[in-house]
């Protein structure tokens, strides 16, 4: 338990032992399951935590009670890594009071098969009580999941956003906030910029001072950066002008053809990220494609196809409204060189791509034909 304000507790737990977050995303460092407690004339937990660390949050709460009977459990968010203590709560504290809205409450009935009697469905504008203290709630569905709701507290400024502006990583790793919240949001919220504009639009004319999530650290001081990512990334403009070049290779000699791309636009001033998509975390390529202005794909034909991870990539871009960028294409093919016509291909329901038309066509090894190739498409990626 920590102090974020006076009468506003953090009882949140870290969790190191988890090596995927929700079955797909690789995090080294861990994550945090955020809770928080006010204590007012009533007292109000918001969100619980994973399953796995009920023992430890309960605990954390009770210090943070100091003595006092909670009033009424907050459900923000229904994802089991925030919901998944409900019950073993209800079981100690059988008179609290449960506030959701219509949709919380039709998840917790599909999830624990109970039917919550003791609840306050609130819903957009609604505001509860505490005393000086009091929650004025914001619906934001689809950031990430239709029952999402946020709340803010006029009196500190605080404002309990869910999982946005969350942040990969256990909060007593120290790190930079900006990559792995970047990681965060393109892969798990990404999909929903059109959702998440809809929901800064609404909290623009709050007096937000501090911003708790659900994962990652409390927010304070000069909050104008961390909203203007999230604008940036909700709106699918690049962060960067610079170039990545993702690249699938077999025997090297496509990675080869990556590399030069990259040692060119680097000579000719541009900023470049690199990245073997068969080896690094896909997650973090995926990423830096939405950082980065612009996007060179190099890939080896296989099976007639593009190589796979390439594929997959692709798909992952697709899936999260990848747009508004520059795209050139590299492929390799000893005999039958198709991957750059089905890469482009499976681009082809990403608005507003400009595709660079020259495609760099390595037959096997590079030759000097690829060196006019190279040069050309470097020409256009440094315009």
């Amino acid at each position: 338990m920590s102090v974020i304000e006076k009468n506003i507790y953090y009882v949140g737990v870290n969790d190191h032992a988890v090596d995927l977050f929700e079955g797909m995303y690789k995090v080294p460092d861990g994550i945090s399951y955020n809770s928080y407690v006010i204590v007012d004339e009533k007292v109000a937990v918001l969100d619980t935590v994973d399953a796995a660390y009920g023992d430890q949050w309960l605990k954390n709460v009770r210090e943070a009670l100091g003595g006092r009977q909670p009033d009424y459990l907050v459900i923000h968010h229904m994802e089991p890594d925030h919901s998944a203590n409900i019950q073993n709560f209800l079981k100690i504290y059988p008179d609290v009071q449960v506030v959701g809205n219509v949709k919380t409450f039709t998840m917790i009935g599909e999830y624990f098969g109970v039917d919550v009697k003791n609840k306050l469905t609130v819903g957009e504008g609604s505001v509860l009580e505490l005393g000086r203290h009091s929650l004025k709630f914001v619906t934001a569905p689809m950031v990430h999941w239709p029952e999402v709701m946020i709340s803010y507290d006029e009196l500190t400024g605080t404002s309990f956003t869910a999982d946005a502006f969350g942040r990969f990583g256990a909060l007593d790793v120290d790190m930079p906030w900006e990559e792995e919240a970047r990681r965060y949001y393109i892969g798990i919220v990404g999909k929903y910029g059109v959702q998440v504009q809809q929901l800064l639009k609404k909290v623009a004319a709050l007096d937000i001072k501090r911003i708790c999530p659900l994962h990652g650290p409390v927010l304070e001081g000069d909050l104008s950066r961390y909203v203007g990512l999230y604008d940036t990334w909700s709106s699918y403009r690049p962060e960067k002008d610079a170039v990545m070049i993702a690249y699938a290779s077999v025997y090297g000699h496509t990675r080869a053809v990556a590399h030069m791309l990259a040692d060119r636009l680097k000579k000719a001033g541009k900023q470049v990220v690199l990245r073997d998509l068969a080896r690094e975390d896909r997650a973090l390529c995926v990423a830096d494609a939405f950082m980065c202005s612009k996007l060179v794909l190099a890939s080896v034909t296989y099976n007639s196809e593009i190589f796979p991870c390439m594929r997959e990539f692709i798909d992952c871009l697709a899936e999260r409204n990848f747009r508004s960028r520059t795209v050139g294409f590299i492929e390799n093919g000893s005999w039958a060189p198709v991957a750059a016509k089905l890469m482009r291909d499976r681009l082809s329901g990403c608005k507003d791509l400009n595709f660079i038309d020259g495609t760099v066509k390595v037959r096997a090894a590079f030759s000097a034909e690829n060196e006019l190739q190279l040069d050309a498409l470097v020409e256009e990626l440094v315009k």
